[in-house]
């Protein structure tokens, strides 16, 4: 429970905020309770969206100390609300339509359903950049050489020994991207968005990696200390990406919900709590080990979220197949944990 103690204070902090909110702009009691369901709704379905995220962040957050997990609740949850879930979108809409962050901060509070529209506008170049830092992330877990237990069996084993082919993940995700390209029935000007926005997404994956691996020294004359240090803040930096990949489409598809911009922060800010609160879990108890397929599950199921978001950019996909897809696998990695763990013990 100690985990959830911030995640809870901060959903009592938003539903009130959410209660004031709506009686102030919905003239009266009468506005308080659509308000407070709505913000309670858009934050289950940000935790729900993102599960398979947790558990990612999991597995990176298990090699950080304590410090560092209690930055990535403080100070990493600063920049997954303000950061991503309400600056990040007014930035999208200022670039795509030359309007200064002020004009479009007012116009995200004055006319929702234009600022929506703009924002859904930029959808293509969103979708292919967060869609390609996915990818990489499922595809880099796939080919790992390195991974003894697979999910999957032989298949999985096979793909795995294809990662002593230098650079495979950027090779199949380069040639997703074209064959996105060549095949979507997308304007030539939305094709070359796509591509340069998933070539970003690409890049920006192999620098963050690249510099986790050069932070990684060996040599001993190198502090511990400063070594650890380091690894922490990439480690940081990584997982405020991640998040970030998964907050992008949860943006966009709470304006199916609601079109009021303050419900819809106060909501994502309560989904997004919650998944470092349960990602710090999730590492105290040691779920990980104990259910040895679940970081299996949750790769899975960020390959496939990151499918998907390549196919909204030609069809719009609904949030709840996209949630209950990551649930399926996370279910699938648990049940098949439990069967693996009572086979050893009876061997």
């Amino acid at each position: 429970m100690r985990d959830f103690s911030y995640s809870i204070f901060v959903t009592l902090l938003c539903l009130g905020l959410a209660a004031v909110w709506g009686y102030n702009s919905n003239g009266g009691f009468s506005g308080i309770w659509p308000a407070v369901s709505i913000t309670a709704i858009l934050g289950i379905m940000e935790v729900s969206l993102s599960f398979d995220n947790a558990i990612v962040n999991a597995s990176i957050l298990k090699e950080m100390d304590a410090k560092w997990r209690q930055i990535f609740l403080t100070i990493g949850i600063l920049v997954a609300v303000f950061g991503m879930r309400l600056l990040f979108p007014i930035l999208v809409v200022a670039i795509a339509t030359g309007q200064g962050m002020a004009e479009v901060s007012k116009l995200a509070m004055n006319q929702p359903e234009v600022y929506s529209e703009h924002l859904h506008a930029s959808h293509t170049a969103i979708a292919a950049f967060g869609g390609t830092f996915l990818f990489m992330i499922f595809l880099s877990f796939l080919f790992d050489e390195g991974k003894e237990l697979h999910w999957l069996g032989v298949i999985e084993e096979k793909l795995s020994q294809l990662g002593k082919i230098d650079s495979i993940e950027i090779i199949v995700t380069l040639s997703v991207l074209i064959g996105l390209q060549s095949y979507l029935p997308l304007p030539s000007e939305q094709n070359m968005t796509m591509l340069l926005a998933g070539v970003s997404g690409l890049i920006l994956y192999v620098i963050v990696d690249s510099l986790g691996s050069f932070f990684e020294t060996k040599e001993e004359e190198k502090a511990i200390v400063e070594t650890a240090k380091r690894n922490g803040v990439m480690g940081f930096i990584y997982l405020e990406i991640l998040d970030a990949s998964f907050s992008f489409d949860g943006v966009i598809g709470a304006f199916a919900v609601t079109r009021d911009i303050v419900i819809i922060m106060l909501g994502l800010a309560i989904g997004a709590m919650f998944i470092r609160s349960l990602t710090v879990y999730l590492v105290n108890q040691g779920t990980l080990d104990e259910y040895v397929f679940l970081e299996h599950g949750a790769h899975y199921a960020i390959g496939v979220l990151a499918l998907i978001m390549f196919y909204s950019i030609h069809q719009e996909v609904p949030e709840l197949f996209t949630g209950l897809i990551g649930v399926a696998f996370i279910v699938a990695a648990v049940i098949s944990s439990v069967i693996y763990k009572r086979k050893l013990q009876l061997a």
